[in-house]
């Protein structure tokens, strides 16, 4: 489990025991995404940087093994790794998109008419992978064909108009048709990428509050979709630290429903990233109940125990990070070490 700070070094970790393993130092500026490559090389992390530099590193060695740059200085605010081929390297930066091919380290395509301001999402459609989503500042998403020479007046298939700022998005559903996107005022839209409708929640942090008795949403840290129960949930949480799972309903009528499991007591800040112990390699089965791991703007590394976690080993747990706050009726409530 990789983990970066705002000193600019990726630091590593057992996603299990939570054993520090080392740390990853060449970044000169604000780190804005990471990634591990894939299960055929799992000690390989990627890193994109405002320096301007997508850097790979060998997390045995926690050494740098190469590196991407944009070569213009501008900041790198997300990458995706996929194409037809799965040669293909996208990153957003500064208004651009640039390809590399990553098994030669060079340049393929630059797209720099598409957004008008900052691409902070880049992604490789999960299933489609010869098809690019990049989102923007400038409130809009495309949808690229990357197969053959990439260029905007042929490869172009679609453009989607959230109408502000947008800072993530995800895909989701049976064959990944789906797509949640956040933006920076704290609104939620769902969409389906292939017809371009989209249903939109534009008081999502009041629907959300209304859905626990605790403080209001301040903010939405990412959303998580579970394939097994076909049901896609928005993560909100609190100035003071508390995260809340709100399950989204986008069909038919449209609702954000009461907190299925809230994650309190563990945080004393904003909360800046999720990382449920479902969505990892592993699955759960070797987290000996472990429901997933938060990091925060206070400095902690939480994590978060299923209330079905077997008896563990009492010394991991904190007894100053158990929640406390009233118990909200039919929520799940974790425990974090």
């Amino acid at each position: 489990m990789a983990v970066s700070l705002s000193t600019n070094a990726v630091k590593v970790y057992s996603p299990v025991t939570g054993q520090y393993y080392g740390e990853c130092k060449g970044h000169s500026a604000t780190i804005n995404q990471i990634a591990f490559s894939g299960p055929s090389t799992p000690h390989v992390l990627h890193s994109c940087s405002s320096d301007g530099t997508i850097r790979v590193w060998d997390t045995r060695t926690f050494q740098q093994v190469s590196s991407f740059h944009s070569g213009s200085s501008q900041e790198i605010f997300s990458f995706s790794f996929g194409g037809s081929g799965n040669n293909l390297l996208a990153a957003g930066c500064g208004a651009q998109i640039l390809f590399w091919d990553w098994r030669s380290n060079k340049q393929v395509a630059c797209l720099e008419d598409s957004h008008v301001e900052d691409v902070t999402q880049v992604h490789f459609i999960p299933d489609h992978q010869s098809k690019l989503l990049s989102a923007s500042v400038d409130g809009l998403m495309c949808i690229f064909d990357t197969e053959g020479d990439i260029n905007e007046d042929d490869h172009l298939d679609s453009v989607l108009n959230v109408g502000t700022s947008i800072g993530r998005v995800g895909f989701f559903g049976e064959t990944y048709e789906k797509l949640w996107c956040l933006t920076h005022i704290e609104t939620l839209s769902i969409w389906d990428w292939k017809d371009a409708s989209e249903t939109s929640f534009q008081d999502a942090r009041s629907l959300a509050s209304k859905g626990w008795t605790l403080d209001d949403v301040d903010y939405f840290v990412d959303c998580h979709y579970s394939r097994e129960a076909e049901q896609l949930w928005v993560i909100g949480g609190t100035n003071s630290g508390t995260l809340g799972y709100f399950p989204v309903s986008y069909k038919g009528n449209k609702a954000i429903g009461s907190a299925e499991a809230v994650l309190g007591g563990g945080h004393t800040g904003i909360v800046r990233t999720v990382l449920p112990m479902s969505s990892m390699p592993s699955g759960s089965s070797q987290g000996h109940g472990i429901f997933g791991w938060t990091g925060g703007e206070d400095g902690r590394l939480c994590c978060w125990l299923s209330d079905n976690a077997p008896e563990i080993n009492r010394s991991w747990i904190s007894s100053a990070l158990v929640a406390r706050s009233p118990r909200t009726r039919n929520t799940k409530r974790h425990q974090p070490y």
